[in-house]
């Protein structure tokens, strides 16, 4: 009996132990899957290693092998109603056309893609939310959509039932199908702020890893096409500049976030 007794201790010594390694464990694992938790509207984009751009124009060759990290970027372009609150939240002036039906901008078009923000605008409107603006290899990256070596997030052909171009004005984000990553309007709609400082010639001497652009210039980057763009504006290799202070019925912008 007195055996019995003392197995039963010893079982039992060596058993809270584990119970508590389980514990702790399980409590780890419950935190890092909140963390990888998908933010609201954005979608995550696993990293990888990719051709950025193309040899069809001056700014986007030489075309070279560019790695990228994990990051979220948001599913949709940011929309008027996304924008009004920020606005109201913070007194930030609203967009240069707001009211204006002709650019459907404004509290009449909640679902539309906002207009009329410059890149200081965008920066202050991602800060506001706890993100940032996309740097143009992550925006290609995501634009292709898991796609090699094709002109549009759809692949090498593009027309106005995929994507919102040539038209009379913007639409409801997510009117078109998405590409492969679950990104909507990756071609058309908005053209859309980057991070980086726009340089023509700076694929000539981007870094092969995360590259985030010059460290100074003129202009900021802007991708991807518009409403009011032609089809080969809307390929995922354009690139173009804007001054940052600039604001135009046909540019907005989408944020991105870095994975904690």
């Amino acid at each position: 009996m007195s055996c019995k007794r003392s197995f039963l201790r010893m079982v039992s010594i060596l058993i809270v132990p584990v119970i508590l390694i389980f514990s702790a464990c399980a409590e780890e694992q419950q935190v890092l899957s909140t963390r990888s938790d998908s933010p609201s509207d954005m979608v995550l984009v696993p990293g990888g290693e990719f051709l950025l751009g193309s040899e069809t124009e001056i700014d986007t060759k030489p075309v070279h092998a560019v790695r990228v990290d994990s990051f979220y970027i948001d599913e949709h372009e940011v929309t008027n109603a996304q924008y009004h609150l920020f606005c109201k939240e913070t007194d930030h002036r609203l967009p240069e056309f707001w009211g204006m039906d002709r650019y459907r901008c404004g509290p009449d078009f909640p679902d539309y893609p906002v207009v009329g923000v410059s890149w200081r605008d965008a920066q202050a409107y991602a800060t506001w939310a706890g993100k940032r603006l996309p740097t143009e290899a992550e925006w290609e990256y995501a634009a292709r959509g898991g796609l090699e070596e094709q002109h549009f997030p759809t692949g090498n052909e593009l027309d106005t039932t995929m994507a919102n171009f040539r038209s009379t004005g913007t639409v409801p984000v997510a009117t078109y199908p998405p590409n492969g990553y679950g990104l909507y309007d990756m071609a058309g709609n908005v053209v859309e702020w980057v991070e980086d400082y726009y340089n023509f010639d700076y694929y000539a001497t981007s870094p092969t890893d995360n590259p985030k652009g010059p460290e100074e210039g003129k202009f900021r980057g802007i991708r991807g096409g518009g409403w009011h763009s032609g089809k080969m504006c809307n390929t995922v290799y354009k690139r173009n500049g804007l001054i940052a202070s600039w604001v135009d019925f046909n540019v907005g912008f989408r944020c991105a976030r870095n994975v904690r």
